[in-house]
């Protein structure tokens, strides 16, 4: 442990930020796990889902928590992975009414 005045105050600031950015990293980190959970069981959601995991993600981002490439990346790899989810449940619904038209041969 430091004896100096500044080191003991430097300690004290590091022990309050680790404990901000361990709270971050963990609602980052639940966004995360909402997004992915929507994207398997029910993709409609998903899209609402991720609004709010970007908001956290950029929110962590502006803080410090995460790097901001790092922020930008994580949504994008989101946004794919729901974009992908929903066109999948689009294309699912629509296949069917193409199969039942009637073919004018």
């Amino acid at each position: 442990m430091a004896n100096h005045k500044s080191a003991l105050k430097r300690n004290r600031q590091s022990l309050v930020r680790k404990a901000r950015n361990g709270i971050n990293k963990t609602k980052v980190s639940t966004a995360f796990k909402k997004v992915r959970a929507a994207i398997a069981s029910s993709p409609q959601d998903a899209p609402e889902l991720l609004k709010k995991a970007a908001s956290t993600i950029a929110k962590a981002a502006s803080k410090g928590t995460l790097h901001k490439r790092t922020a930008a990346r994580r949504i994008s790899r989101l946004s794919r992975q729901v974009h992908v989810a929903t066109r999948d449940l689009a294309e699912t619904a629509a296949a069917p009414e193409a199969a039942e038209a009637p073919s004018e041969s």
